[in-house]
């Protein structure tokens, strides 16, 4: 019976002890408990941990949404640097191809002007040899004796020509003998 009454005081004292008050078996007098005072310790240190680690989850958090905010800021900040080079780019492509319509179409236009500046003078050029061929012929129809007289005149000096020239080899033939033996 001494056991269920020690056991009682226990329990007792352990509820207590949860309560936060130290009773004894006797009269309910208040004592110093030593295994009170280290579950009192823990608790107030589990506590300071709780409200300490509360505190450094909230600083966190708050960390995080200053982090997501310049996360956003960056973002938008790219996005606009994005935009101007897409803008700026465009303007380089626009005006590289106002460039190139404009050459070509001034090459187009001075190949055009030369291309009917040329047919106009080949033309010209078809017309006057057509009317000097045709004044030509008409002079060979209209005297056959001068066109024979020309043709014998210009063989007589051609073989004029032949025969000085051929004197005029004779002295230096000596250079054709090797390959004439």
């Amino acid at each position: 019976m001494a056991d269920d009454e020690t056991n009682q005081g226990k329990d007792t004292n352990a509820a207590a002890a949860r309560n936060g008050s130290s009773t004894s078996q006797g009269g309910g007098t208040e004592r110093s408990n030593p295994s009170r005072s280290s579950a009192a310790r823990s608790g107030s240190a589990s506590r300071t941990s709780a409200r300490s680690s509360a505190a450094s989850e909230a600083a966190m958090r708050k960390q995080i949404a200053e982090l997501k905010r310049e996360v956003s800021r960056l973002n938008r900040a790219l996005a606009d640097q994005a935009e101007e080079a897409a803008s700026a780019t465009q303007g380089w492509y626009q005006s590289a191809a106002d460039r190139a319509s404009g050459l070509y179409s001034g090459a187009a236009d001075r190949a055009s002007e030369f291309y009917g500046g040329a047919s106009d003078r080949a033309s010209r050029a078809a017309r006057q040899l057509r009317s000097q061929a045709q004044s030509v012929s008409e002079t060979v129809q209209q005297n056959p004796g001068t066109v024979s007289t020309a043709m014998v005149l210009g063989g007589l000096v051609g073989l004029l020509i032949g025969m000085a020239m051929a004197r005029n080899s004779d002295a230096d033939q000596d250079w054709a003998r090797p390959w004439s033996r």
